[in-house]
């Protein structure tokens, strides 16, 4: 039995919550928040036998295995190292951090404690993202030659909501635009060239962010995110033999469509139940139980990577955080 505690108590947490009462031998036993009032009420909604007022009081829990830390982006390196140094093994929302040096911090400090650590990246986790990541690499569509993704909400949200607010890291790109690129990077690695527009918003966070990377190979993609409207939130992987589609919603597809040259369409479906969290659950209590300090899903590099990536574009588009 995997004892978790979540460390946060918002949309996320709660939809975690959810989910894990799907995964075998997962048990919700602790919460944390800096408020003992919002961490009751979450361990009253979803069976938690403990609440706490502090962060610090969560990762003091001797009685739990694994911290699910779920809180908006600005606080995730700091919640993440109050639960590494106390030697708890830790689940954290995507983006990892706000920037890569403070990522790296993180990645450095779970490998000298020996404590686990992955990005809460559950899309690398989806059993029909794995599926087609696994078409590709069998040459089911041939040379994969574009990846296109797109991931806009319609909103509109006030200054002060994490989406806009840079104080919380607000901004399209990290905290949607992370899913087109997580999925571009999955299938063609790291670009070797990129270029990033953004319009942005009063508060300088990007509200609508066109990408496109470029690989020595010949390859391309294209991505964008926004909170200016509603997108199909698809993606398209186009190889030299075939396409693979990911319908709505790309990161969490119920199906996918594997069009082969020549041949009819082949849809494959997931007829799994659930949000899809219980996925990365389900490889962190994997991983805990082989003795694994990070998982070969959402290993360390990628994590590093891909907030490499976010570090290039942000300065291209001129959004910076204190």
């Amino acid at each position: 039995m995997t004892r978790w505690g979540i460390l946060a108590t918002g949309h996320i947490a709660s939809r975690f919550a959810e989910d894990l009462r799907l995964v075998p031998d997962a048990e919700l036993v602790a919460v944390g928040s800096r408020a003992v009032e919002s961490a009751q009420r979450f361990a009253d909604t979803y069976g938690a036998k403990r609440a706490y007022g502090s962060w610090v009081e969560l990762a003091a829990d001797p009685e739990v295995d694994a911290i699910y830390v779920a809180t908006p982006h600005s606080a995730h390196h700091e919640a993440a190292m109050t639960c590494l140094t106390a030697g708890r093994p830790v689940l954290l929302e995507k983006p990892f951090t706000l920037d890569l040096a403070s990522s790296t911090e993180l990645v450095d400090t779970a490998r000298a404690a020996e404590v686990f650590l992955m990005e809460a990246m559950w899309m690398r986790t989806n059993p029909l993202i794995l599926r087609a990541a696994e078409l590709v690499a069998q040459g089911a569509i041939g040379t994969v030659s574009s990846v296109r993704a797109d991931f806009g909400v319609a909103g509109p949200f006030p200054p002060e909501h994490r989406m806009r607010n840079a104080a919380l890291g607000g901004g399209a790109l990290l905290d949607l635009g992370v899913y087109p690129i997580s999925l571009a990077h999955l299938l063609l690695g790291t670009p070797q060239h990129i270029r990033s527009w953004a319009q942005l918003g009063p508060e300088g966070t990007d509200e609508n962010t066109g990408i496109l990377f470029g690989y020595d190979n010949g390859a391309l993609a294209t991505l964008s995110c926004g909170m200016v409207g509603s997108s199909g939130v698809s993606a398209s992987i186009t190889g030299s033999t075939g396409r693979i589609d990911l319908p709505e919603p790309f990161f969490r597809p119920g199906a996918l469509i594997l069009h082969r040259d020549g041949a009819e369409p082949e849809t494959i479906v997931d007829e799994g139940i659930g949000g899809g969290y219980q996925y990365e659950a389900i490889e962190v209590q994997r991983c805990l139980a082989a003795g694994l300090t990070e998982s070969p899903l959402v290993p360390h590099a990628t994590t590093l990577e891909v907030m490499a990536l976010l570090d290039t574009i942000r300065e291209q588009i001129g959004v910076r955080y204190e």
